[in-house]
């Protein structure tokens, strides 16, 4: 696929067999050569200077800043092991981490707008990472302590014995058009009153395929009925850890029902209003930036022949 989204492109090679071996990687988070990205509250530490990009610390640096947390193996880059360390609790030097105006923390989204590509796809990763071993420290089977294993990609229970491994939500995103007309809504809470739409969204339920899952959400968002449901692209989504799946839609109904308790509005609009949007100059319609996939569907629809 040609189109790649923000926090796509992690050039990391995650290193399945290397995970396997667990002096392996005891030996490479002790290794000076190791590169350690230390994340507090789910921010990212980027460079002050000029050509803003993320800022590692050495093996050395450290153990200097004694930054104990155990930390979750990301990949290799060039045969160095790249590793994210939660600092979030940290006591003593490893607070003072950003006081020498080297970086400052800053959150996900918003350092999408100063990283390269490759550095928002590591940021998508260990923010994923880091908040699902926060989240998960107790088994939900039988509650005892679960232990990290396989470099930070599972976790084990010690005492039913039980393999917890990170989950991804996916959620479909769909562009659904009728002739020059795109369908478009406000969530309940996100914008109402405003004149910013979106493409229709929800996540995939159990036992449900794709497809499936794109009518039954458009039909509950909308009472609209769908066909030839086709997918664009899909975008990676830490927050906290979801799968967006982009699609396009042809409507098979086109009377409007929408659901009064989850969307505030939803609408057609046509071409011309929504070309106007994507290059900013509606008074009518503000559409989500490019950095969500939203943005790129609704542009594969209103702009077949451009290059996304």
């Amino acid at each position: 696929m040609s189109t790649s989204h923000t926090f796509s492109g992690n050039p990391l090679d995650r290193g399945d067999r290397e995970r396997r071996d667990d002096e392996w990687i005891a030996r490479r988070s002790g290794d000076a050569a190791s590169r350690f990205l230390p994340m507090r509250d789910l921010n990212v530490p980027v460079s002050e200077a000029d050509g803003a990009g993320l800022v590692w610390l050495s093996g050395e640096e450290r153990e200097r800043l004694e930054l104990t947390a155990q930390p979750l193996f990301l990949g290799l880059l060039n045969g160095t092991a790249h590793f994210v360390v939660d600092v979030s609790k940290a006591d003593g030097a490893a607070r003072e981490l950003d006081q020498d105006g080297r970086f400052r923390y800053v959150d996900a989204r918003s350092a999408t707008e100063l990283l390269d590509a490759a550095s928002c796809g590591i940021v998508a990763q260990a923010r994923a990472q880091v908040d699902w071993h926060a989240r998960n420290g107790f088994c939900p089977q039988c509650g005892s302590t679960t232990t990290m294993a396989r470099g930070g990609q599972t976790r084990h229970c010690p005492g039913c014995g039980a393999i917890h491994y990170p989950r991804t939500d996916p959620v479909v995103i769909t562009a659904v058009h009728s002739g020059d007309w795109c369908l478009l809504g406000q969530s309940r809470g996100r914008g109402t009153g405003s004149n910013r739409y979106s493409a229709l969204a929800g996540f995939v339920d159990q036992g449900e395929s794709i497809e499936e899952a794109v009518a039954r959400e458009i039909m509950e968002e909308s009472g609209i009925a769908v066909k030839n449901v086709r997918y664009h692209s899909s975008q990676p989504w830490p927050f906290p850890s979801s799968l967006m799946i982009g699609c396009l839609a042809e409507a098979a109904t086109t009377e409007i029902s929408a659901d009064d308790e989850e969307m505030s509005d939803v609408r057609w609009f046509h071409r011309d209003v929504v070309v106007s949007a994507l290059d900013g100059g509606s008074n009518e319609l503000t559409l989500p930036a490019p950095l969500a996939i939203a943005h790129h569907i609704i542009r594969a629809w209103a702009l077949p022949h451009s290059q996304d």
